[in-house]
């Protein structure tokens, strides 16, 4: 039966640069494909947060990439001119608008939990404490890398109380000394007169 144990440790997040670039790449995937690739930033996004809900986003938005572009292929020439038309333009472009906001926001929300989430692992570490649990942590630990050793907990041996000191005993009344002492020449009378009898018979 095992317990719950700690949490996973909290992976250090890219460097800034590394996450302008990618950002900066993928939004431009959108523009420059017109908005049909606008797709693959929430499929980035989605990979990176590993949330159900921007999987579900990602599904919308391919979903309705494929119906503006069925949308504009029923057009019979190259000008937009009919509603089928106007309706897939209108559709690409606010998709195009809507993810590009939506993936820049959900993008830098999650990293920057995520840099704090390390921060506070790292100064935890710091001081000897566990680290925190925190909704950004990893599942699996990396290829290669050997899971966090636990170091566990040095038993502290039971509390025992003070024993408390005897009352000091204070010395025997007279009386009983008496007693004592006419015990004891009884006890010699009674041998001497036993002696006695043996010695008559």
């Amino acid at each position: 039966m095992q317990g719950q144990g700690h949490a996973q440790p909290v992976q250090r997040p890219p460097h800034d640069a590394v996450l302008v670039l990618l950002r900066v790449v993928f939004v431009a995937m959108g523009v420059f494909s017109v908005g049909f690739l606008a797709w693959a930033m929430m499929l980035r996004l989605a990979v990176v947060t590993r949330r159900s809900a921007d999987y579900g986003l990602l599904v919308a938005v391919a979903a309705a990439d494929i119906l503006s572009i069925v949308l504009l292929a029923t057009e019979p020439g190259d000008d937009v001119h009919t509603a089928g038309g106007y309706l897939g333009i209108t559709l690409l472009f606010g998709t195009l608008l809507a993810t590009i906001v939506y993936y820049l926001a959900a993008d830098v929300r999650h990293f920057q939990r995520q840099r704090e989430a390390y921060a506070a692992q790292t100064a935890a570490q710091a001081y000897g404490y566990p680290p925190p649990a925190s909704p950004y942590t990893t599942a699996t630990t990396p290829l290669g890398t050997p899971p966090p050793h636990t170091v566990p907990p040095v038993p502290r041996p039971p509390h025992s109380p003070s024993p408390i000191p005897a009352p000091p005993q204070r010395p025997a009344p007279a009386r009983i000394e008496q007693v004592r002492a006419e015990l004891d020449e009884l006890s010699d009378y009674l041998r001497k007169h036993d002696g006695r009898d043996e010695g008559g018979r």
